[in-house]
């Protein structure tokens, strides 16, 4: 390979988040006169934009690194690899002591430096930028998109939660919201082209408020502001989820029927332990108004099994809220203790043999429930919004409902594309995947 510092790849890991961080990154190296490539071969400045929100995260970049050094190390002159993101904010200049590949570190408040970084690192000068800001976000940049048919819109950074078992407030700072206005111009630029679907995210996007504009009024505006596009959001927290917001997503058809709460435990006990500032009632409470006002909607969750000093009866207060609630889908995992969170001081009491038995037992109820709430709709028919083709091809394309529910279906005389609208019938269910056939006529887009 030729001798070219300015060639980038960078691979993301961990949630939607990161994902617009590395639409960010992209857009300050394009404009500072860099180039993406889609293979770390070919690339002499090498990013990985990371997550630290679990062990098994960060083993995975690990590996990542294991696996750069034997690609790199015949090569005979400077190349770059950068940590980015939360792992980067956590644990600092520690990047740089686990290998001697690793010389630039740079956190999530810190990507307008980049183009600056790494030009001192092919100076043989390993550089680690981690400071935190209560400002940056990132207001001036427009994201650089890969993807023409949905697009994330980061409308708040950080989180003032301090859940006692999470890292992200002190790997991604305190809250601040954006401005809506310019919330608002950056969708009317992804309307202009043609983008079919909006998430709006923030670590708990329930808590944005600037000015005198809270979440609910943002999101009635960015509803208002593009009535033809399928509008979601991501993530709230239970502790803030108000009535004025279920009102607003049932007023607006454009706004997804789907809502990921997380839950996290069953046990009162257990949820104040991980100072999560609501009960299993209030969570019930929510629920209840959720259905009662918004048709067909999907709520989906997140649990975490084994918590320190976790009993039996704990474990199956939350085996029994999963029973009553009935949960669309569920994001489910074993504690494992994060360093700097107040958890990390408890005594880590339940052997890991027994965290993985009790999610095990989690993941078989949540995976009956889904599949069964997943059958209860063969025969039903939906509007699908295609992402593109199915992963497994032969000539099948895959989209989402607004429930946010996957859907695989045959692409009729191949004439249908990513971004079009269909109509589809469900013939078939798994606990995944639903499986059906287009019904014609439909929407097309053009």
């Amino acid at each position: 390979m030729e001798n070219n510092n300015n060639k980038i790849f960078i691979h993301t890991y961990g949630c939607q988040m990161n994902l617009n961080d590395t639409e960010i990154v992209k857009s300050i190296m394009i404009e500072a006169g860099y180039e993406f490539v889609d293979k770390i071969y070919k690339a002499n400045v090498i990013f990985l934009n990371t997550c630290t929100v679990r062990e098994n995260a960060e083993n995975t970049v690990h590996n990542a690194i294991k696996n750069i050094y034997q690609i790199i190390k015949k090569r005979k002159y400077r190349s770059v690899v950068g940590i980015l993101g939360c792992m980067a904010e956590h644990y600092g200049e520690k990047m740089l002591l686990y290998t001697n590949i690793v010389n630039l570190v740079a956190g999530p408040d810190e990507y307008r430096k980049l183009p600056e970084l790494i030009k001192c690192c092919f100076e043989n000068e390993s550089k680690v930028a981690i400071d935190l800001s209560n400002k940056e976000t990132y207001n001036d940049i427009i994201p650089v998109r890969d993807n023409s048919i949905s697009a994330w819109i980061s409308i708040m950074r950080g989180c003032n939660n301090f859940c006692s078992y999470c890292v992200v407030p002190y790997t991604r700072g305190r809250e601040r919201s954006r401005p809506m206005n310019i919330i608002l111009h950056e969708i009317d630029l992804l309307v202009s082209q043609n983008i079919k679907e909006i998430t709006l995210l923030g670590q708990n996007v329930n808590n944005y408020s600037h000015n005198d504009i809270n979440f609910p009024k943002l999101l009635e505006a960015v509803a208002s502001t593009a009535p033809n596009v399928r509008v979601r959001f991501l993530t709230s927290h239970p502790k803030n989820m108000s009535s004025g917001l279920i009102d607003i997503i049932a007023k607006y058809d454009n706004i997804c029927n789907y809502i990921h709460l997380p839950i996290q435990s069953g046990s009162n006990r257990i949820l104040e332990k991980m100072n999560r500032k609501y009960t299993a009632d209030h969570y019930f409470s929510l629920i209840n108004k959720i259905r009662e006002k918004i048709n067909e909607v999907s709520i989906s969750t997140d649990i975490i099994a084994g918590y320190p000093t976790e009993t039996l009866k704990d474990h199956q207060a939350t085996i029994n809220l999963i029973k009553e609630i009935r949960f669309s889908s569920a994001f489910m995992f074993y504690y494992s203790p994060r360093e700097g969170t107040k958890a990390f001081n408890d005594i880590d009491d339940v052997p890991i043999e027994e965290k993985k038995r009790r999610l095990n037992e989690i993941i078989e109820l949540q995976n009956k429930i889904s599949n069964e709430i997943n059958r209860n709709k063969i025969g039903t028919q939906y509007s699908i919004l295609i992402e593109g083709s199915s992963k497994h091809g032969n000539n099948q394309l895959m989209g989402k409902t607004k429930t946010f529910q996957t859907v695989v279906f045959d692409n009729i005389e191949n004439k249908y594309k990513a971004g079009d609208i269909v109509t589809v019938i469900i013939k078939s269910a798994t606990s995944k995947t639903l499986k059906g056939f287009i019904i014609e006529p439909t929407i097309k887009e053009e």
